[in-house]
């Protein structure tokens, strides 16, 4: 089974050398590493131009955000499954693609989904929460649940099929794909309960009240925009889900 990675990453100078580092020091014999830079001005093109031998392919130009440049993504790659790590994101160990291949193939599924882990932006071995998704059974979104998409990897051909990441959302475009591919058409997925990403925290979504209520609304409308009736408190649930991963401070 080939593989492909897709780093997505604009004016990340600061994380990218070790987001790159982390996949090509991945045992997996045959991954195909596709980057799309936003047209960064801060060195993260020159970084990228230094493991250039390394990488199948990149582009770096201007693009309509984060989604746009994951599905530029999609469309250059050609491997049979599409993996996407953000560029403050980064595998937990060498053997990752490894165990997310021989689980996808014994249970001859379509998808994959595993844990994650938040770490502090300037302290990498300082947990902030961590992501147990637990097993996925059908009717699980109705619950607020979701898995965590840095762990999330696709077959080549459902996104052929059902499509890729609706540019109609601004943040929540992961969340409808996984909606859409999981729950309205219930593709097979196999559940690797390891931690298999590390992300820097910083995410947009949750920073505010502000934000927290604009992505309730992208969370609705991604419902809505696949025919889909949400119970009345899911979308209360989701982000309640969350309390629970923070880790106790001392």
């Amino acid at each position: 089974m080939k593989v492909s990675i897709i780093t997505v990453s604009y004016n990340a100078v600061k994380t990218i050398e070790h987001t790159i580092q982390s996949v090509l020091d991945q045992d997996y014999p045959d991954i195909e590493y596709v980057i799309v830079d936003g047209g960064s001005k801060d060195g993260t093109v020159e970084i990228i131009q230094q493991k250039e031998g390394q990488v199948a392919r990149w582009v770096s130009e201007p693009d309509k955000g984060i989604y746009d440049a994951m599905n530029k993504g999609v469309s250059l790659a050609t491997g049979d499954l599409i993996g996407i790590l953000n560029a403050d994101d980064f595998y937990m160990d060498h053997q990752v693609i490894s165990k997310v291949v021989a689980t996808i193939q014994a249970a001859n599924a379509d998808s994959l989904y595993a844990d994650l882990q938040y770490v502090a932006q300037d302290n990498i071995s300082k947990v902030i929460r961590t992501w147990r998704s637990g097993q996925y059974a059908k009717g699980l979104f109705l619950e607020g649940w979701m898995p965590p998409h840095p762990t999330f990897f696709l077959k080549k051909s459902c996104y052929e099929k059902f499509g890729t990441y609706n540019l109609e959302l601004r943040s929540a475009a992961d969340y409808e794909l996984m909606l859409r591919m999981l729950h309205k058409e219930d593709i097979s997925v196999a559940y690797l309960p390891e931690i298999i990403t590390q992300m820097r925290a910083g995410g947009t979504s949750n920073a505010s009240m502000k934000n927290r209520i604009k992505a309730n609304r992208e969370d609705r409308k991604a419902w809505e925009m696949n025919g889909l009736k949400p119970k009345w408190y899911t979308l209360i649930k989701k982000p309640l889900s969350k309390l629970g991963q923070f880790a106790k401070r001392n």
